[in-house]
C-alpha cells in the first residue's frame, strides 16, 4: 500500500487523524488566507453539535491537511488552505478550501470531489478486501452553487467502524470540502446538523 493510500485510509480511523490534528496545532502555521476577500473557514462552534464534548479548532493553514480526506483527498491540490477540527472523545472534522484560476475550472474541480466520493465505497472494497463499505447521496442543497452531502461507513476485519459525512461545495471561483467522522455508523450520524455546517461553509467562501 503507497505511502499516499495510507494516509487517506488514515483520515477514517479517528486516533490517527486526532493525532495528526493535535501535531498541526502544535506546529506553527503556514502562510494562511486572512481577509482581502479571501474566503472564511468555519469556527469549531459551527460544527454539528457534540452530546458530551465542544468543538476545538486548530488554525487556518496552507496545504494539504496531514490526514487525507478518504477518497477525495488525493485530489487536493498543493495549494489547498485546510482547517481541521476535533472534540474531546471520538469525533473530528477537516475542511478545506481551494481557489481556481476561473469559475470553469471550479466547477470541473467541484465535478472531480464529486466523482470521487461518487465511486468511494466501490473502490475502498476493490483495493481493501478487509474493509466493507457503504455510502449514501443525501442530496444537493441551495446555497450559492449547490452542495453536495454524502455519507460513507466503514467496517474493517479487524473490529474498527466508522461513519464519515461529506460535503462539496463551490461558490464562484472557490470550492470547499467538508468531512466529518465518528467511530460508529451513519445511523448515528447527524445529518441534519451537518448539512447546517455545509451551508455555513459555503456561506462564508466569499
Amino acid at each position: 500500500m503507497s505511502m499516499r493510500t495510507r494516509g487517506a485510509l488514515a483520515a477514517m480511523t479517528v486516533g490517527l487523524c486526532v493525532a495528526a490534528t493535535a501535531a498541526a496545532v502544535a506546529a506553527p502555521a503556514a502562510a494562511a488566507p486572512s481577509g482581502g476577500g479571501e474566503p472564511r473557514f468555519l469556527s469549531a462552534g459551527e460544527l454539528p453539535p457534540h452530546p458530551s464534548s465542544p468543538w476545538h479548532a486548530g488554525r487556518v493553514t496552507a496545504g494539504q491537511p496531514e490526514a487525507l480526506p478518504v477518497c477525495a483527498g488525493e485530489a487536493l491540490p498543493s495549494t489547498s488552505v485546510h482547517r481541521t477540527f476535533w472534540t474531546d472523545l471520538d469525533t473530528n472534522a477537516v475542511q478545506v478550501t481551494v481557489v481556481e484560476r476561473s469559475t470553469q475550472r471550479a466547477k470541473d474541480f467541484a465535478g472531480l470531489l464529486r466523482k470521487k466520493l461518487d465511486d468511494c465505497a466501490a473502490r475502498l472494497e476493490r483495493e481493501h478486501p478487509d474493509v466493507k463499505a457503504k455510502q449514501k447521496y443525501y442530496g444537493k442543497l441551495d446555497v450559492e452553487e449547490g452542495v453536495h452531502v454524502y455519507g460513507l461507513h466503514t467496517a474493517w476485519n479487524s473490529g474498527a467502524s466508522d461513519a464519515n459525512l461529506f460535503a462539496v461545495g463551490r461558490d464562484g471561483r472557490t470550492v470547499t470540502l467538508v468531512r466529518w467522522g465518528q467511530l460508529g455508523d451513519l445511523s448515528h450520524a447527524p445529518v441534519s446538523g451537518f448539512k447546517t455546517t455545509a451551508k455555513k461553509a459555503v456561506n462564508k467562501l466569499y
